[in-house]
């Protein structure tokens, strides 16, 4: 699929929204990627998550492990189109943990995925975590990548769209008084 087909869906199902967000790492944006619009879609979750499954063809990868919320999806549509297991993280007590009964094994090989990256703050969380586990870490990708982060694993991802992000004390939309809205999970 090409950028534009794939942005073409992001639109089609309102992924994309306009105006003045408080995004998960802090900073605001006058752009706001809401991947749960399209991932709500089955045929289009399968459709994405084929495409990020081509970069891992020929890996093994014994589970796929994304942060709650917007990784939960992605990694279970991501593990059925690359045979694997998916398991999430989430956040307990403001701490990224994994629960439920799920585990990690010494040296099984892991694949993690978000929805977005913005800083990449939530992904290397994750990264943390698997690495206490002793566990091969296989790689990293999302749907969109939004700007520089700081994961030190090479990304894949499906779109790399360069938005602007910015402090609340430099953000032109505090400014003109854009009313601020908080649409992610933290």
């Amino acid at each position: 699929m090409t950028d534009n087909e794939i942005l073409r869906i992001f639109k089609e199902t309102g992924a994309i929204i306009e105006g003045h967000f408080l995004l998960s790492s802090g900073l605001h944006s006058n752009r706001y990627f809401q991947m749960a619009r399209v991932l709500q879609f089955p045929p289009l979750a399968q459709v994405l998550s084929a495409e990020l499954a081509k970069k891992y063809i020929n890996t093994s990868i014994n589970t796929v492990i994304g942060p709650a919320l917007g990784g939960i999806v992605l990694s279970y549509v991501l593990a059925e189109q690359l045979g694997a297991r998916a398991i999430f993280s989430e956040r307990e007590k403001g701490v990224m943990t994994i629960r439920r009964g799920f585990n990690i094994e010494e040296g099984e090989n892991i694949l993690i995925c978000e929805d977005v990256i913005t800083t990449g703050g939530s992904v290397s969380e994750v990264i943390d975590i698997v690495s206490s586990y002793k566990a091969n870490i296989i790689g990293v990708c999302c749907l969109v990548q939004r700007g520089i982060h700081n994961i030190k694993f090479p990304v894949h991802y499906l779109v790399k769209m360069d938005i602007k992000n910015y402090e609340q004390s430099l953000c032109p939309m505090c400014m003109e008084k854009i009313p601020l809205v908080k649409p992610g999970s933290r």
